[in-house]
């Protein structure tokens, strides 16, 4: 029996270099009509993006989430921000999300999806989920999240704030580091999965 892989370790990761995310200047929150056929444009140019959803947190175990709040799209050198309010651009997210043309990358996508069909009506197709791909292919005993894939992958450490983590995702203004931090967890993917050079098959 082959011996399997442990994550990185936070003393480990602490020792790696900053991994080199994406600037407030090239993170872009899309509000009409033209952002939005722009943004799309571009999502049809590259046809890999990196994909990941915000939810406002719950704190009592009563509690029911009504995410998902924020949708993060990434591209090589930006990323798109949509805000799921009470008009939300759904034909928009429905060409982005259901097309099996436009492969969605990131992490923890199969938590996403119930939450997408609810509130939107959408289905989540055409994905690939990294955690359960790294960890057959670099040989870890557990899947791995973003921080210890970016370690593992690219040699870097991604910045996860907790304080950004258990923000409000539902405020309508959101602060500049709520905007780093969601674009750079859905542009992390985007960088571990071509670090990789993979060829893996859509999930169904």
């Amino acid at each position: 029996m082959s011996l399997r892989k442990e994550h990185p370790t936070r003393d480990e990761i602490a020792l790696l270099p900053p991994f080199p995310g994406l600037t407030l200047d090239r993170i872009h929150l899309l509000r009409g009509e033209a952002d939005l056929a722009a943004a799309e444009a571009e999502i049809l140019r590259e046809r890999q993006i990196g994909f990941d959803t915000e939810s406002k947190p719950t704190f009592t175990r009563e509690a029911v989430s009504d995410g998902p709040h924020l949708i993060q799209i990434a591209l090589s050198e930006r990323a798109f921000i949509i805000q799921i309010d009470a008009r939300p651009p759904l034909d928009f997210l429905k060409r982005v999300i259901e097309s099996e043309e436009i492969l969605k990358i990131g992490f923890g996508l199969d938590s996403d999806r119930g939450p997408l069909l609810r509130k939107l009506g959408l289905q989540l197709r055409g994905s690939i989920e990294l955690s359960r791909l790294l960890r057959q292919q670099l040989g870890y005993r557990q899947d791995l999240g973003v921080k210890a894939a970016v370690a593992a992958v690219l040699g870097q450490r991604l910045s996860k704030s907790r304080k950004a983590t258990t923000s409000n995702w539902a405020a309508a203004t959101l602060s500049p580091s709520q905007l780093t931090y969601a674009a750079n967890d859905a542009f992390a993917a985007l960088q571990v999965f071509r670090a990789l050079g993979s060829e893996a098959p859509h999930s169904p």
